[in-house]
């Protein structure tokens, strides 16, 4: 639950201080002079009901599925500690992060990577392959790492010594190790620009038939490994890792073992939070609202995945169900008579501070003023910390219309979709860059927030990748929100 409190101001919409909504409050003043008349967002019904949702059945083999799971982890601890070489350590670090069980093993993990990262003065491996591998799985972890090592393998003019060309296993080693670039490091850019050159050869030559390289390298392609989420990215690499060479079926075991009990877990918090929602009854008093509870659920297992953060994914679901309402509230429905008092009971936190607002405006400060003292009391029973100052705080928002990212770059710089395409792509890459000059930490517990920082990132470009997939939740959101929460894997 603390952590909730920590990252509160990552909900995945635009956030202000409620003193400075005169953008939304102007916009909304054209509306009253000229005869207000409540709008409609026109937004599509949640696709997910109550019913459905509480229809979720528990596993009554649970119990022996986890004296399963603690056995492969003893089993999987011991394999981690008996590895000697370079790289059989870095492949099954690796591993354990694709099948998204290495949060079982952050000690062990921890305890590899710093003892190579100590040696790397003495002893650097040759192969390109491993090269790649070491300085992207160090990075990822918050250890400094210096892209020297991989300036080796280039020449001045950016192109890769030719013994690597035909190495698909290299390519994409490298392809992934470039997508941790910091600003300015000129050897990773030109990596990323040579990979990312002869993997779309590859992809597009008719000459190599090797269907599971091929999967790989498209899927390298679509999304490097650094801006996927976790989960969608571990559940497509469980299905392939069956198909490795070098599988270790321990390892494959404990991954659909451990998917599968947390996605039991999934189903109870959502079915718990999908009570509280309806319970509220806010959708049927604001039907112009957008209903979607588990799209915001969905949102909040991207940011923090782990078994252990439980609260934190109710409590951040029930916050942006809330911000949504009240986002809405201001973009749609609410006059300027109207947004003026609810904006003043909320900064005042005072629900006689209501008193003229129609009863849906006034039954949706209560939720949130209800929502947010309940929080605050889990809190504080949790870890003895009062916060609910600070939560108040951070419960107050704004959000004024606005278009779509292309659109507004076409008509502020003049150019033409495919042009503000490729300049939102640019822009997109160098954020990224400036992300992950941020990710060194110095305990455990800053290199894990800062890991969800990143997972915030990650999540957004999983969402709007392929158009509005919280406003349009139908199609690929709902092909997402089925794969992590609703079929397990086998």
């Amino acid at each position: 639950m603390a952590l909730c409190f920590a990252l509160l101001p990552f909900i995945p919409v635009q956030q202000k201080q409620m003193r400075v909504i005169s953008h939304r409050l102007c916009i909304n003043a054209n509306l009253q002079s000229a005869g207000f008349e409540r709008r409609s967002g026109h937004y599509q019904p949640t696709i997910w009901n109550d019913n459905f949702i509480q229809s979720f059945s528990g596993n009554k083999h649970e119990g022996k599925n986890m004296e399963r799971v603690c056995k492969l982890k003893k089993d999987v601890s011991q394999m981690i500690y008996k590895e000697e070489l370079l790289s059989d350590k870095l492949e099954l670090v690796d591993t354990l992060q694709r099948l998204g069980v290495a949060y079982h093993f952050k000690d062990e993990v921890n305890c590899v990577l710093t003892n190579i990262h100590e040696s790397m003065g003495f002893a650097m491996p040759d192969d390109l392959y491993e090269v790649s591998l070491l300085f992207r799985l160090l990075r990822m972890h918050g250890f400094s790492v210096q892209e020297d090592i991989l300036k080796n393998y280039f020449h001045e003019k950016g192109n890769c010594k030719a013994k690597q060309y035909s190495d698909m296993k290299e390519m994409i080693s490298l392809y992934e190790a470039s997508f941790l670039a910091k600003k300015g490091e000129n050897a990773l850019e030109m990596a990323r620009h040579f990979t990312t050159k002869h993997l779309t050869i590859f992809l597009e030559s008719s000459i190599v038939d090797n269907s599971r390289i091929q999967e790989h390298v498209a899927h390298a392609l679509e999304l490097p490994l650094n801006w996927r989420m976790q989960r969608v990215h571990t559940r497509w690499f469980i299905e392939q890792y069956k198909m490795d060479e070098q599988i270790r079926p321990a390892l494959r075991e404990l991954a659909v073992w451990d998917f599968n009990l947390i996605q039991n877990l999934y189903k109870k918090e959502l079915k718990q939070v999908s009570r509280w929602w309806k319970d509220l009854g806010l959708y049927e008093k604001l039907p112009f609202i957008r209903d979607r509870l588990v799209e915001n659920y969905i949102w909040n297992v991207g940011f923090a995945f782990e078994p252990e953060h439980s609260s934190y994914r109710i409590a951040m679901t029930q916050a942006s169900c809330l911000i949504t309402t009240i986002d809405d509230i201001y973009d749609i429905y609410g006059s300027l008579d109207e947004l003026e008092v609810f904006t003043n009971a909320i900064q005042h936190w005072d629900v006689t501070a209501t008193k003229g607002l129609p009863e849906n405006f006034r039954m949706c400060i209560l939720a949130l003023f209800k929502t947010v003292e309940d929080q605050g009391n889990d809190i504080l029973k949790e870890k003895g910390l009062y916060v609910i100052p600070h939560l108040r705080q951070a419960d107050e928002i704004e959000r004024g219309d606005t278009d779509k990212s292309i659109q507004c770059y076409m008509r502020d710089k003049g150019v033409t979709e495919s042009v503000a395409r490729q300049e939102i792509k640019e822009l997109i890459l160098k954020y990224w860059t400036m992300l992950n000059g941020e990710v060194v930490g110095h305990s455990a517990f800053e290199k894990y927030i800062n890991n969800v920082a990143l997972n915030v990132s990650r999540m957004a470009h999983r969402i709007f990748q392929l158009g509005d997939g919280y406003g349009k939740p139908d199609s690929d959101t709902k092909d997402l929100i089925t794969s992590i929460l609703l079929e397990p894997v086998n």
